[in-house]
């Protein structure tokens, strides 16, 4: 008998199946995140990430050499040159001397310039202005091309955003704001509620019940509901908008999840462990310590998981307990949003920043996803 009594194979297969589907609806946008993030504005504008690693037909506007850079030819001034730079392979296929057709002519083929001369352009770029007149003015004329790019993939967009952006696109001082948020805000309510958890699962106290009761209850309490009357409390005891307080809000928020999920994984653990540390002498404190936090780090490592993502990620508590006028407290999530604001055709420093804003979660998910289901499953099975 090959099939366990009770196994469907329809069911497995189609659970198989759903969780190939998750995986995919996470990984493909999280890759495209990354190709994009290496690619120029052109090529994000003319290609998906998908055709990254090949040519794209790509409307380029360029420039022939300044006419500083011109030579005479017996009757002729001549500027000669390279619309492409060195190195380059790309491939004209058309090109114009006018934003309204700038397809108007094929590779090889001679245009009259407007402001006399004439202008041929090869196919690999290469192009002869003649003018029977000395040219003049500080920048050469515009060409337009239809070409054939091949695959380009730089570092810029993330020295852009890391290093040498402007206020608005350098995401540098965003990304320490927003760990000066995180760190603390995930720790606390940890220590907090690991205290907490295991008062309520191993100490006998009257109301112990009811306790476990209202925190259950306040798991399905929107958080929305308390943020206005908690920036009122915040600004009558002094603390305000800043970090102090954004922390005491994620504290607060964090807390009745954290309680029940290192509780129910408390109380798995064996009575007697508990029972002949305290015949030894141990204090709860002791036990506590050198007991049940040892035993409890898979519940622990999968509540800072989910704290940690949800703090990164945070834009509304960040805007209502921290983020003032001066920008200078603003986290990576906000300055996205001026991004999409300011920069939204700059697809390049768009992904770029998104990218960098999940890395540090990515990083920490893959580091601490093997306590995750256990941490998870905790008592919910004997």
């Amino acid at each position: 008998m090959n099939m366990i009594a009770g196994e469907k194979p329809a069911l497995i297969w189609a659970l198989r199946l759903s969780v190939v589907l998750l995986v995919g609806l996470w990984l493909f946008p999280t890759l495209g995140l990354l190709v994009s993030s290496f690619r120029t504005s052109d090529q994000i504008a003319t290609s998906g990430w998908w055709r990254a690693m090949f040519p794209s037909e790509q409307n380029l506007t360029l420039r022939t050499d300044p006419p500083s850079t011109q030579m005479q030819e017996g009757d002729l001034y001549v500027i000669e040159g390279r619309l492409f730079a060195e190195g380059t392979s790309s491939e004209i296929s058309a090109w114009g001397t006018s934003a309204r057709e700038p397809a108007a002519y094929d590779p090889g083929t001679s245009a009259e310039l407007r402001r006399g001369g004439t202008l041929t352009v090869a196919a690999d770029g290469a192009y002869r202005l003649e003018s029977v007149e000395e040219i003049s003015g500080k920048r050469g004329p515009r060409v337009f091309v239809t070409a054939t790019v091949p695959p380009e993939f730089t570092l810029e967009n993330y020295e852009t955003v890391l290093i040498s952006g402007n206020s608005t696109d350098n995401m540098a001082k965003a990304f320490f704001n927003t760990l000066t948020v995180t760190i603390p805000a995930t720790i606390i309510p940890i220590l907090v509620a690991a205290f907490a958890a295991y008062a309520l699962a191993w100490m006998e106290f009257p109301g112990r019940a009811l306790l476990v009761a209202a925190i259950v209850g306040l798991l399905v309490v929107p958080l929305q509901l308390a943020l206005i009357p908690l920036l009122k409390f915040h600004n009558e005891i002094g603390i305000g908008k800043g970090y102090i307080g954004v922390w005491m809000a994620h504290t607060g928020f964090g807390l009745p999840l954290a309680i029940y999920l290192l509780r129910n994984y408390m109380v798995g653990i064996p009575r007697d462990i508990i029972e002949n540390a305290r015949v030894d002498g141990a204090t709860d404190f002791m036990i506590f310590v050198r007991i049940i936090l040892p035993l409890s780090f898979p519940a622990l490592a999968s509540f800072a998981i989910f704290q940690f993502l949800w703090t990164w990620n945070d834009l509304l508590v960040a805007m209502v307990f921290l983020i003032d006028a001066t920008g200078e407290t603003t986290v990576m999530t906000k300055q996205i949003v001026e991004l999409l604001g300011t920069r939204g055709g700059n697809w390049e420093i768009l992904a770029t920043s998104a990218f960098v804003s999940i890395a540090v979660p990515l990083a920490v998910f893959f580091a601490m996803q093997k306590y995750l289901v256990r941490g998870l499953l905790a008592g919910s099975v004997k």
